[in-house]
């Protein structure tokens, strides 16, 4: 899927200062709908769980999703012409701190799912009706019930006074959020499967949805969804909060493989890295650079911090960083200023980062990367998730808890200093290439006089010389550069951590270089 299609519906969020609390001016009432109200039904959320149990008993049924071709074929310029009525929003008026809206189908996006609001104890189905969008000059098929592609949650995260959107749940498993300040990024997804993989990759879909109705006070908002796809079905239950400085997602999901699998991907993460100072060979842009993100951050189960500057190569890459017992993992976008991208309209300093912290221990495995080649922006290229080491069998259950962190920096305090900035260009000296790493934290203030920090760094193949660490007195951190010779190499292996008396006072950089 083109990042471009990730990003419909979305809105860019303004950085606008909101006072603390959650009191806020309710909107004025919406009209009534003239579809006919559904009947409601008794709910509990483990029915949903039976639901994906009993589904992956099944063969796997492929959907009859067929739109008449005025909506099959619509353009991205027309699809983004129907727009949900803001004024009918699910909840306007009621005094509530959320509102749902939502996405027609059409376009890519054809799949239909069914979405229930549920209170009481019961759940009553979102009943589809045209009056419920506004469309320009597009003229709606007259088939009375088209349904829905997906939804939007809404809540006054930049303003006390105005419901901004928080999170979309759109296109396969696909679904987004940003926290206050921030405008739409990276994307997660409820499963992957094959990513990468020769065969080609598996699209697993939410088929259903279950919201909610939040109560007046309430500081979050619980969606229940159930995923489908022909190697696996599976339940899941998202808590979303937003906090001051970031968006939780509390997720429990239940997975029940048809088959077995064995490239499963738990909690996976879609993002986009076109170019930085670290690697911009062939591009033609004034800009400094082009990310979503700019980095796969690590806490390993042993406690060690690593840090992967992500990069665009020419050929597919797969990088897995085995583990046992992972703490956490993310796509992070370091870089916060304008003047790192300087786009007036993508402004990607206000991307969020996302970050995956496991609910208990989810043994031993692998977190795996894919770095695919673009040409532009628009594709997301970069994916990230968890892979077990034992491949998932048929007809079993799979308990993954986590909580995602959509986010400006790593969540919680480090120690350790953290990577700011990777920039690589020639050294002067033919067949050697420069590494400038920029180190940012407290670990690197105070040092006493006379001290200096070492800089250890290594290399599978070729040659390293002149490791130098120094501070950096504009950022107020350290810069650790060194030189490296691959040789004959088309792919080195880079490994560089600042220390003190043999300690680490950094995380621990790694790269793959190539040719």
């Amino acid at each position: 899927m083109r990042r471009r299609d990730l990003l419909l519906g979305g809105i860019a969020l303004a950085g606008a200062g909101v006072a603390s609390g959650w009191v806020y001016a309710a909107p004025s009432a919406a009209p009534a709908s003239t579809a006919k109200p559904a009947a409601a039904t008794a709910f509990e959320a483990s029915a949903v769980r039976r639901n994906a149990q009993s589904l992956a008993q099944a063969p796997y049924a492929i959907k009859d999703n067929k739109l008449p071709d005025v909506l099959a074929k619509l353009s991205y310029d027309d699809y983004r012409k129907i727009r949900f009525d803001a004024d009918r929003s699910l909840w306007r008026g009621s005094g509530r701190p959320y509102e749902a809206q939502f996405f027609h189908r059409g376009f890519l996006y054809k799949d239909r799912v069914q979405i229930f609001e549920v209170a009481d104890g019961k759940a009553t189905e979102i009943a589809y009706a045209p009056e419920l969008f506004r469309t320009d000059d597009l003229q709606l098929p007259a088939q009375a019930d088209q349904g829905f592609a997906g939804f939007r949650l809404h809540g006054p995260i930049n303003k006390l006074d105005y419901f901004d959107e928080i999170c979309a749940f759109l296109g396969a498993s696909y679904f987004r959020a940003v926290a206050k300040g921030q405008v739409y990024g990276l994307s997660a997804r409820g499963l992957a499967i094959k990513t990468a993989s020769a065969e080609g990759e598996e699209f697993p879909a939410f088929r259903s949805f279950w919201i909610e109705r939040p109560n007046p006070g309430a500081r979050s908002i619980v969606v229940h969804a159930l995923l489908d796809s022909p190697s696996a079905a599976a339940a899941y239950r998202f808590s979303v909060t937003p906090q001051e400085v970031t968006t939780l997602f509390d997720v429990e999901m239940v997975l029940y493989p048809r088959i077995d699998i064995a490239e499963a991907g738990i909690a996976p993460l879609t993002s986009m890295f076109y170019f930085a100072a670290n690697d911009r060979i062939g591009v033609d842009d004034f800009r400094p650079a082009v990310h979503d993100s700019d980095g796969l951050a690590i806490w390993s189960g042993r406690g060690e911090q690593l840090w992967r500057p992500l990069a665009n190569p020419e050929e597919l890459q797969v990088s897995s960083f085995v583990d046992d017992g992972v703490r956490g993992f993310g796509l992070m976008q370091r870089r916060r200023h304008f003047s790192d991208f300087k786009d007036v309209e993508a402004r990607y300093d206000q991307r969020p980062s996302l970050w995956v912290e496991p609910v208990g221990n989810w043994g031993k495995g692998a977190v795996h990367l894919v770095e695919i080649p673009t040409k532009s922006e628009i594709h997301d290229n970069i994916v990230a998730s968890w892979r077990p080491a034992v491949p998932l069998k048929a007809k079993s259950e799979y308990i993954f808890n986590y909580r995602l962190h959509w986010c400006s920096q790593n969540p919680g305090t480090t120690p350790l200093a953290t990577v700011a900035e990777t920039m690589i260009g020639g050294s002067g000296r033919e067949g050697s290439r420069l590494v400038v790493i920029e180190l940012t934290g407290e670990s690197l203030r105070n040092l006493p006089d006379g001290k200096q920090f070492q800089v250890e760094v290594s290399a599978d193949k070729g040659r390293t010389a002149f490791p130098v660490a120094h501070p950096n007195p504009i950022t107020g951190g350290w810069r650790m550069s060194f030189e490296f010779m691959p040789d004959d190499a088309k792919v080195v292996e880079l490994r560089a951590v600042l220390k003190n008396e043999g300690q680490p006072v950094s995380e621990t950089w790694i790269y793959r270089w190539t040719a």
